[in-house]
């Protein structure tokens, strides 16, 4: 990512997490996401017209989005405001899945991002350089790995958050 050059290490986890945040607020589904020069190109089914009770009378429509850097950077400054200020403001599906992914995607440190969503699970395919070259790998995250990356997550911040009591015996 270009808005990262220079920077100690890639941020994929906070970028897509800000990406899945917008993503939710705009309750798109069945997401494609494809890593351009100077941002992310997004593209998935949007409902339109769905009531408080119900989505049966809401319609489809395919809208795609391109979310430039500066752009990505303003919704990474306006998630770190809202953070501990109580729960978001969007259903948070989107959210912590993309976020889960980004943080597996900067420990590979891909050149290039390319993903696709299918009935909750996700396919990416990374570009990556190696010694003998650069090439495409293909992962699968199921809906399942999904639930149980963001538990670990939850789990991990609980944890964390837990004082320590020390007994004297």
């Amino acid at each position: 990512m270009r808005i990262y050059d220079g920077s100690p290490r890639q941020d994929f986890e906070e970028v897509f997490r800000s990406i899945g945040a917008r993503l939710d607020a705009m309750g798109m589904r069945e997401v494609l996401l494809l890593e351009i020069a100077d941002g992310f190109l997004v593209q998935g089914l949007a409902i339109e017209g769905a009531g408080q009770w119900s989505e049966a009378l809401a319609s489809m429509s395919k809208q795609t989005m391109t979310l430039r850097d500066d752009e990505l950077s303003a919704f990474m400054d306006q998630s770190l405001a809202r953070r501990g200020l109580g729960p978001e403001p969007a259903p948070d599906h989107y959210q912590s899945a993309l976020r889960v992914i980004g943080r597996y995607l900067d420990s590979q440190k891909p050149r290039d991002v390319f993903f696709f969503e299918q009935d909750g699970s996700y396919v990416l395919r990374l570009l990556r350089s190696s010694q003998t070259g650069t090439h495409h790998e293909l992962v699968e995250f199921t809906r399942e790995d999904i639930a149980e990356l963001v538990n670990q997550g939850h789990d991990l911040r609980a944890a964390a958050e837990t004082p320590t009591i020390r007994s004297k015996a």
